[in-house]
């Protein structure tokens, strides 16, 4: 009930575990009933909705409250404004672009100067233990 864009990204959500229904993590094909409490974890926060009816079919947005009550609570909405103002963003390492930070931190790396200096420190290492074999 345009809770997720699409049903497929639905199906995914309830098959990872992020929709409960009352509370107890349900597949996707579970039926519910008017009166169920459904909760759907979407990172970092938990949005709630009461069923008031089951809707026939599918139906337009304009007609969602008729069937679904939203009764997330207002922490939720507060942890969400504040992970928007922190800037945070959620992004596991090694995945999609470098921030600023790592990329400085490439090109610093790539830089021959730092490359240089590297292999000269190492080459001094084993001057001094062949001196030390003599």
């Amino acid at each position: 009930m345009r809770v997720f864009k699409t049903r497929t990204i639905a199906t995914d959500a309830c098959k990872k575990g992020r929709v409960s229904i009352n509370g107890v993590v349900m597949k996707p094909s579970r039926m519910i009933k008017p009166g169920d409490v459904i909760d759907v974890r979407k990172p970092p926060v938990t949005y709630s909705f009461r069923v008031k009816q089951i809707a026939p079919n599918r139906l337009g947005a304009k007609l969602v409250p008729e069937y679904l009550e939203n009764v997330t609570s207002p922490s939720q909405y507060e942890l969400l404004e504040m992970t928007k103002i922190s800037g945070f963003v959620d992004r596991r390492k090694g995945l999609g672009r470098p921030t600023k930070r790592e990329s400085r931190d490439l090109n610093r790396f790539k830089e021959d100067s730092y490359a240089d200096s590297f292999f000269l420190d190492w080459e001094d290492d084993d001057d001094l233990e062949m001196e030390e074999d003599d």
